[in-house]
């Protein structure tokens, strides 16, 4: 038991210690940008890309709590 709780600390760390990481990575990508007077521009090319992601993301986390896939929805076989 002690092991398996052993690599459970471990991969927490190691999911913690990337998401850390990839925040740093974004964070400097942005000040650098930002220096260059980028930032704006690409703010106008991402925005339609994130609006389409929080819309399946909103999608899906109310086909969870519904119970029902989106497949039987729209009659699928599922």
């Amino acid at each position: 038991m002690e092991t398996y709780l052993n690599l459970m600390l471990i991969r927490f760390g190691l999911i913690a210690g990337g998401l850390v990481v990839l925040a740093l990575v974004v964070f400097a990508i942005a000040l650098t940008l930002k220096r260059k007077g980028r930032l704006d521009e690409v703010r106008r090319y991402a925005d339609p890309v994130v609006r389409v992601g929080l819309r399946a993301a909103a999608r899906r986390f109310e086909d969870r709590q519904s119970g029902t896939s989106r497949s039987r929805r729209q009659g699928g076989r599922r």
